[in-house]
């Protein structure tokens, strides 16, 4: 498989759009947990009910799929490594990729929409979006929610609203969240005041792939804590508030940096620029830092004639489960390495960089 065909085949399509603050924020995302009325929590089910709820949303929602373009994916059916290509790409959680015998998804061509189902919760609603855009995000969520909920009946409490397996997400069942970019707050050592600040307020921050997960490549992910006490809009709204201020941050240490360091900080970019283009081997950390490094230099206007969507796609493409879907074949870690340097250096001669 040629490299275009493969990115042209795997890439969701937002993930070349350049929303709002998109040099900064990659991606807006809000997830709406909902469980059915009368049935286990998906953590307690028994094959037998988790594939009868599977067969009833498949059944009710029929509708929806053909009103939205969804396409019904069932764990049991696919292979391991398409499973973790979904997660990947953020598609689906690594909770339900293990749930094989009775997990599935909707899915909509353009990959935005992701409808889990038997994950934590019965049905989890996810709406990606490119840079900041939550309150388009949460609109979407909603209009999902509203054609679901006129055809199944929701676990709902008149005091303590949405009923979910977890209970930090009981009340609106909302988790919103966005994926940043912040290697300015990185290099000025200003992160490490910042993160405690944004605790304070409710909010938390994770790595690339949420709970647990490292910040590969300066990028981090902000999300709400809070679910009870608060409308979906005012959660929406808050975390909105406070990533602007982020925002405003991370731009005033690339003026600091530009203004006090500018020959040091291209040349950093530019060698991160040279490792990537002709490294013959590269480890998931060292990729991903001058990923991060490129794509400051891009922003800040040292590379003209890259791509700044590159980082979007190479942090995705550059992950295991992709590497070894591009190669056909099962690797092991070293073959990995190899093949990540090989991929990233033959896309960055698709943007025809010359120095």
């Amino acid at each position: 498989m040629s490299l275009r065909k493969f990115i042209d085949h795997t890439l969701s399509s937002w993930m070349n759009e350049e929303g709002p603050e998109s040099d900064i924020v990659l991606s807006s995302r809000v997830r709406l947990a909902r469980n059915l009325q009368n049935h286990t929590f998906s953590t307690l089910l028994k094959d037998e009910e988790a594939n009868a709820i599977i067969e009833q949303l498949e059944k009710q929602l029929q509708s929806l799929q053909e009103q939205h373009d969804l396409s019904m994916l069932k764990m049991a059916e696919m292979q391991l490594l398409e499973k973790r290509m979904l997660v990947e790409k953020h598609l689906i959680s690594p909770h339900l990729a293990e749930r094989s015998s009775y997990g599935a998804c909707l899915l909509s061509s353009d990959e935005k929409v992701s409808i889990m189902f038997n994950e934590e919760d019965h049905i989890r609603i996810q709406c990606l979006m490119s840079g900041l855009q939550l309150t388009k995000a949460l609109e979407k969520a909603n209009e999902l929610d509203d054609a679901i909920e006129e055809q199944v009946d929701y676990a709902f409490d008149e005091k303590r609203g949405y009923l979910t397996c977890c209970p930090t997400n009981v009340g609106t069942g909302l988790r919103a969240s966005v994926m940043m970019h912040l290697p300015g707050l990185i290099i000025t050592q200003q992160m490490n005041r910042i993160i405690p600040a944004i605790n304070q307020l409710g909010l938390v921050v994770r790595g690339i792939y949420g709970e647990g997960s490292e910040a590969l490549g300066n990028i981090f992910q902000i999300s709400n804590q809070t679910t009870l006490g608060k409308s979906e809009t005012d959660i929406v709204h808050d975390l909105t508030i406070v990533v602007q201020q982020i925002i405003a941050q991370e731009r005033l240490a690339r003026e600091a940096l530009v203004s006090t360091m500018n020959i040091q900080l291209e040349d950093r970019v530019y060698r991160s620029l040279g490792v990537l283009a002709h490294s013959r081997i590269i480890e998931t950390k060292e990729a991903a830092k001058c990923l991060s490094d490129v794509r400051l230099g891009i922003d800040l206007g040292y590379i003209k004639n890259i791509s700044k969507t590159i980082l979007n796609e190479l942090m995705i493409l550059m992950q295991p489960g992709f590497l070894q879907q591009y190669a056909g074949a099962e690797l092991h870690p070293q073959e990995r390495d190899y093949r990540r340097a090989t991929f990233i250096r033959e896309r960055l001669n698709m943007e025809s960089f010359k120095e």
